[in-house]
């Protein structure tokens, strides 16, 4: 069981990293640092999207619409950590304490 515990933790640390570099390409592409013309660029674009998409939409529909500002990585964040906190808690649980 411990390691569904530190598999569960990989994960969560993995969807973190990802929406970091998301969120900070998003910066830079939209201050023309990065150009979604070069097709690298897109096309990592494009996987993030892909990947992180599917999580940000239910939480999009559930917020107010605030314009230019996306609060759905904020959310996603403080589940994130909260997910973490919970099986850091319940970590007996998975080694059998």
């Amino acid at each position: 069981m411990g390691t569904l515990y530190e598999a569960l933790q990989l994960i969560l640390q993995v969807l973190w990293f990802i929406m970091i570099v998301h969120i900070i390409m998003s910066w830079l592409i939209n201050f023309q640092v990065l150009n979604l013309r070069q097709p690298l660029v897109a096309q990592i674009w494009d996987g993030l999207n892909r990947l992180l998409e599917p999580i940000y939409r239910p939480i999009r529909r559930v917020l107010p619409d605030l314009g230019g500002l996306d609060l759905a990585p904020l959310i996603v964040f403080i589940v994130i950590i909260i997910a973490q906190r919970a099986l850091a808690n319940n970590a007996g649980f998975f080694y059998g304490a």
